[in-house]
């Protein structure tokens, strides 16, 4: 089995128990690590605070991403707390729900914008701040969908921020790689998730690539919990700049089955 003790990390966007987020966090305290979350607002830290002490942990800090004091805030609590970082799990999206569907010739600037700052750059500007606990190394993780390389029915916008976060994952491996940490993407199918629900057509998204993937079956919480945990151990040490795909294998299909078309 792959251990994670002895690793203390940072999981930021749990938003309930059906969370990507929270199936990541409860397989890597599964695997022995030491865990601080993230949320916005009191609501979901009231949705968090037993999630997290069912882990055994009671370092939870409210952050807004889109506001430099509050990052500088939560940054400090954790060096106050613990000194150093092993891992980071950034699992933040965002765009308006109405702006996802229609066509992206429609987007507006405003979105545009706050989608790009909030999905992507909130990443970097995570980077930079964890980096600067990781004087041994460490590793960076965050969250992507097939959206961000092939037309996907009403993401228009959040396929445009999850192509951006991608190239970033790549361009913080080039940066970081000399101070021994690891950055990389997890890219899950479809999932019965609060942020997927936010996509029109989702129930029929999960049903299409549950029939037609090459496993006939859509990701779980755990494989993706599972994925992380490699990525983030001693086992996935020379594992940087990728996009691991957990999906059935969706991803290379050109077309449906042929009991589907």
């Amino acid at each position: 089995m792959i251990t994670m003790q002895g690793k203390r990390g940072l999981v930021m966007g749990v938003a309930n128990e059906r969370s990507i987020a929270w199936g990541i966090a409860k397989a890597m305290a599964d695997a022995g690590a030491e865990l601080a979350f993230t949320y916005q607002g009191e609501a979901f830290g009231k949705r968090l605070e037993p999630l997290a002490a069912s882990v055994g942990s009671d370092l939870m800090v409210d952050v807004d991403v889109t506001n430099e004091d509050s990052m500088d805030a939560a940054f400090q609590m954790i060096r106050d707390r613990w000194g150093h970082l092993d891992f980071v799990v950034h699992a933040i999206a965002y765009s308006d729900k109405s702006e996802l569907t229609g066509r992206i010739i429609n987007t507006s600037r405003a979105n545009f914008k706050n989608s790009l700052t909030i999905s992507c750059y909130s990443f970097i500007d995570v980077a930079r701040r964890a980096s600067e606990l990781m004087p041994d190394g460490g590793t960076l993780l965050t969250l992507t969908y097939q959206g961000s390389n092939a037309v996907t029915p009403n993401y228009n916008v959040m396929g445009v921020a999850k192509a951006a976060l991608e190239s970033s994952v790549r361009y913080l491996a080039n940066d970081l790689g000399p101070q021994g940490i690891r950055v990389n993407a997890i890219s899950p199918g479809p999932m019965k998730t609060l942020a997927g629900s936010a996509i029109a057509g989702a129930r029929k998204t999960f049903k299409h690539t549950g029939e037609n993937a090459p496993l006939r079956d859509n990701a779980t919480l755990e494989a993706v919990g599972g994925t992380a945990v490699y990525l983030a151990s001693d086992a996935g040490a020379c594992t940087t700049g990728e996009i691991i795909r957990v999906d059935g294998g969706y991803h290379v299909l050109g077309m449906p089955q042929a009991e589907n078309l």
